[in-house]
């Protein structure tokens, strides 16, 4: 992992997520990318360091060269932060659209993961991601890794694996035993049964098993955890190992799959208080 990028709006969420990804970076020695996209009714996103169009009424362009003015501040205030100095941080402003901004940050930087904070949509509070989250998270082509609050520890060593053991899965599944040994790390491989998506345990853990190996998890549980919502399932799973992060590739299969379907996910990741770490596997 060499890049991090951290889309921020400065609130609360967004320094809980930035203090989150400097912990990664310095355990895995990586570089952030503090995003901060100045928004405007446009279709997509440019660097502060081109001109403003000409074009609209003066007021509103003089509006957005105080929000860049500050915005500017704002970025080399953490920037500068002693607390940072550990770890190699650079600011990019930029102004447009906040999703398009952040995917042409992924592409232009070859970003390894996004750290983001979110409030969820239970709280008035948002940051930049706003209601762009699930579109990060069902979009993304790199990892996501989304932070509701400031967790216990960014160390991970629980790691809960929500998994379907789906071949197209295997991207995501090395992305997970990655993580696992840069925190030497358990993981709780866990299938969630539901009324409505049903197996038989014996024949979950056997398959569950021999995805283990091919893998070559050497510190794994198996679990077969009962309940009538997928998404619930896995959040009570995860309280009663007392998880440190939720991991979960997203795709729009259904059946035995079902558990990493697109929407499971982004509920997941809206409604669930630890970190989750999400990966689109048909990228």
């Amino acid at each position: 992992m060499k890049k991090i990028l951290v889309p921020t709006d400065f609130s609360k969420p967004a320094m809980i997520a930035t203090e989150v990804a400097a912990d990664i970076a310095r355990k895995a020695g990586a570089s952030l990318i503090l995003l901060h996209v100045v928004e405007e009714a446009t279709g997509g996103s440019f660097n502060v360091e081109g001109q403003v169009a000409t074009d609209g009424d003066f007021e509103d362009r003089l509006f957005t060269m105080r929000l860049i003015q500050k915005a500017r501040k704002q970025l080399e205030k953490i920037v500068l932060d002693p607390k940072m100095a550990d770890v190699k941080v650079d600011g990019e402003l930029r102004v447009g659209n906040p999703y398009h901004g952040m995917t042409t940050i992924i592409a232009e930087h070859k970003v390894d993961l996004v750290v983001m904070g979110t409030a969820g949509h239970s709280q008035l509070e948002q940051m930049i991601i706003g209601s762009n989250t699930e579109k990060v998270v069902r979009n993304s082509r790199c990892p996501v890794l989304s932070v509701h609050k400031k967790p216990a520890t960014s160390d991970f060593k629980n790691i809960v694996y929500a998994t379907a053991m789906a071949k197209d899965e295997e991207v995501f599944s090395r992305i997970v035993k990655r993580t696992q040994q840069v925190y030497d790390s358990t993981v709780h491989l866990v299938r969630i049964n539901t009324p409505g998506d049903f197996q038989r345990d014996h024949i979950v853990k056997d398959y569950m098993e021999k995805f283990a190996k091919k893998l070559g998890l050497k510190n794994y549980t198996i679990n077969v955890y009962n309940d009538i919502d997928t998404e619930e399932g896995i959040i009570r799973f995860a309280d009663s190992i007392n998880a440190d992060l939720i991991a979960m590739a997203t795709h729009g299969r259904t059946g035995f799959a079902h558990v990493m379907a697109g929407s499971v996910a982004e509920d997941v990741v809206t409604h669930a208080k630890r970190p989750v770490l999400t990966f689109v596997v048909k990228h």
